[in-house]
């Protein structure tokens, strides 16, 4: 079972995501395993006991925005650690390596060779954590588009569905080949004639013919 351990300020927007459908079911059949750690939680009270020290500071050197103090997020990932070998740890970045699909192959061959058991995925805020952070535990980076983002929340979000979905036994028969079937480009459904604002939008002839071979010519074309 590959298990993702999810280092985030923010545990609680994977709620909904893990809880439907497809994720929900691989959780629930053991095919994968998703636990938290909140860097807060390893935050002190402050001097007047009301509220936690700051996770946060300004950078040395200057500049707009905060920096998370390495410390806690340091113990939160050694936490997740614990006396695990098999694992990897990924630092999001526009700077990393960009993920795709291959990607998500590889990993999950390597978690059914047992080369990979756990991943942990750390997910950075504001202006993200003191670089310490990766000195002290050197992970891979990994970029998942050529844009900025809040937080490293809906990367992992991503890498967890992307790569859950080429483990075996996640998808259904019908489900494990559509990498290959969205190459199709167009699809469609009854009716054959669709009715909106007095026109009339039909099927393509060719997909009602039953000619297989004509159909699949008429999906390489609309690929």
């Amino acid at each position: 079972m590959l298990t993702f351990h999810i280092v985030t300020l923010f545990p609680e927007m994977f709620d909904s995501y893990l809880s439907e459908s497809i994720l929900k079911k691989a959780i629930k059949n053991k095919k994968i395993s998703v636990k938290f750690y909140n860097p807060r939680n390893f935050a002190k009270p402050s001097k007047n006991q009301e509220l936690l020290e700051p996770i946060d500071d300004k950078p040395f050197g200057g500049g707009v925005g905060m920096v998370l103090k390495a410390e806690f997020y340091l113990k939160a990932i050694k936490k997740a650690l614990g006396k695990k070998k098999n694992f990897e740890i990924i630092y999001f970045s526009p700077r990393g390596k960009k993920f795709d699909t291959a990607m998500a192959k590889e990993i999950a061959k390597e978690n059914k060779k047992n080369e990979i058991r756990d991943l942990i995925l750390v997910s950075a805020r504001y202006e993200g954590f003191d670089s310490r952070v990766e000195d002290i535990y050197p992970g891979k980076r990994i970029s998942i588009g050529d844009y900025v983002l809040t937080g490293g929340e809906l990367p992992s979000m991503i890498l967890i569905d992307s790569i859950s979905r080429q483990i075996d036994g996640v998808l259904g028969n019908i489900e494990s080949l559509e990498e290959e079937r969205i190459s199709a480009g167009k699809f469609y459904t009854r009716p054959a004639i669709l009715k909106w604002k007095k026109k009339e939008y039909k099927v393509p002839e060719v997909l009602l013919s039953g000619n297989h071979k004509k159909i699949e010519e008429w999906k390489k074309k609309n690929s």
